[in-house]
């Protein structure tokens, strides 16, 4: 299988990561103005690795570190061309603002599209997840735009959706769900066996 971390940069809307100590802080995950610490977000450089699987991820190398920059996707409809592929699955890592489940559509190189289930639990403090993804990682707290909850660490989780028809995908158009956040995205490619 080969893996392909897709840039989201280029699509950041949220402010759901904040740098400890710098008060008030900026952004907002949720209407609270919750934020993760950006010391929780593994990985250097904006790489990082869920179970084998290569992210792309606003880590302490990436946008979170300064403090201000967009470290997220609120899902709004945003239509993410791709590299073109026979991908097999789609990892994401995200959160959402309580459970929540919508469409993805998967957008193929002769115009078909085709719908998906995205389901993303809770980002919550001690929430479980709902939906049979792996925790992906849990920060030591929560932060407030005053002040953080140490006794409240949230989640980010790692979640996959299967691409159930075979073909070349293009596009991928996010759920118009503002509840879901999404840090990272990678493709999984078919294997092509030559003959």
């Amino acid at each position: 299988m080969t893996f392909t971390p897709v840039p989201l940069d280029g699509l950041f809307n949220g402010k759901g990561v904040s740098t400890p100590r710098r008060w008030p802080t900026t952004g907002g995950f949720n209407v609270w103005g919750n934020t993760f610490p950006a010391e929780g977000f593994p990985g250097t450089d904006g790489e990082t690795f869920v179970e084998g699987v290569p992210y792309l991820l606003p880590g302490k190398g990436g946008p979170a570190a300064a403090g201000t920059a967009m470290d997220n996707v609120r899902c709004r409809g945003q239509l993410l061309e791709v590299p073109a592929g026979e991908h097999r699955w789609i990892h994401v890592l995200g959160a959402a603002e309580r459970r929540t489940e919508d469409e993805l559509l998967v957008h193929y190189a002769d115009g078909a599209v085709r719908r998906q289930w995205l389901r993303i639990s809770d980002f919550w403090p001690e929430t479980d997840q709902r939906f049979g993804e792996l925790l992906a990682f849990r920060t030591r707290y929560l932060m407030y735009p005053r002040h953080s909850q140490h006794n409240m660490p949230p989640s980010v989780w790692a979640q996959r959706v299967p691409v159930t028809v075979p073909g070349t995908v293009t596009a991928l158009e996010l759920p118009d769900n503002p509840a879901m956040h999404l840090f990272a995205i990678t493709l999984e490619t078919r294997e092509t066996v030559e003959s």
